[in-house]
């Protein structure tokens, strides 16, 4: 047998963890991704699980151009943190939720290929989201795993996260199923942090203000009586 083509038989299989193309075809899909990616990374932050976007899912041992890149993944039970890549057989966890930020381009291949694989694979939701309502009327649309098939969510809600979705402008509003309360996304966290930041200092200034009239006070009527 050639030698090189031992060497090439036993030589480490390489997994790409990028393949150069865009992250998104526009802003307002790059936008979505990007939020929506931030929003359940800071949700599950306390949890044994991580999120990743547009990163490469492989999910044959040994075969590197069986890979898809969704654009937000949610995967339980694996180790908190990011990667460059993911490997089914390695983790040991398929994705449990997977969202595509959906144009009228990516439609065919978004409602065919991939719900197909996701649907074989075994991920429990899938998620399209059409942020310029291109082709989706209602912007958002869902499938849930009932046994073997996906079957369209009707509710809104998404199981394994325990969040409901609700369409808001061009990005997905997430609210707690438990309280609630909504998942800010980055521009609005920053926004209420501005805020609670202004309550903070003003507060400091009122109290800063009434101890320099206690002082005042004492100086001319000498200690408050107990």
């Amino acid at each position: 047998m050639n030698p090189n083509a031992i060497a090439d038989r036993y030589a480490p299989i390489f997994y790409p963890s990028s393949d150069g193309e865009p992250v998104a075809e526009s802003y307002d899909h790059l936008y979505a991704i990007l939020t929506t990616l931030e929003v359940l990374k800071q949700y599950l932050r306390d949890r044994r699980a991580t999120v990743l976007g547009n990163q490469y899912l492989y999910y044959a041992s040994g075969k590197p151009k069986l890979r898809v890149a969704p654009d937000v993944m949610a995967i339980f039970d694996v180790e908190p943190g990011g990667r460059d890549n993911y490997k089914i057989w390695e983790e040991g966890s398929v994705p449990s939720v997977i969202f595509e930020m959906t144009s009228p381009s990516t439609r065919d291949e978004d409602l065919t290929t991939k719900k197909n694989l996701y649907e074989r694979l075994g991920v429990r939701e899938y998620w399209l989201f059409d942020p310029k309502g291109e082709w989706i009327e209602e912007q958002l649309r869902g499938y849930r795993l009932q046994g073997k098939t996906y079957q369209q969510i009707a509710d809104f809600r998404s199981e394994p996260l325990q969040l409901r979705l609700q369409v808001e402008g061009k990005l997905i509003g997430f609210y707690r199923e438990d309280t609630g309360e909504k998942l800010l996304v980055p521009d609005e966290l920053a926004a209420a942090l501005q805020k609670e930041s202004r309550k903070r200092s003003e507060a400091e200034q009122k109290a800063a203000e009434l101890e320099a009239k206690l002082a005042r006070y004492r100086e001319r009527f000498g200690e408050l009586p107990e």
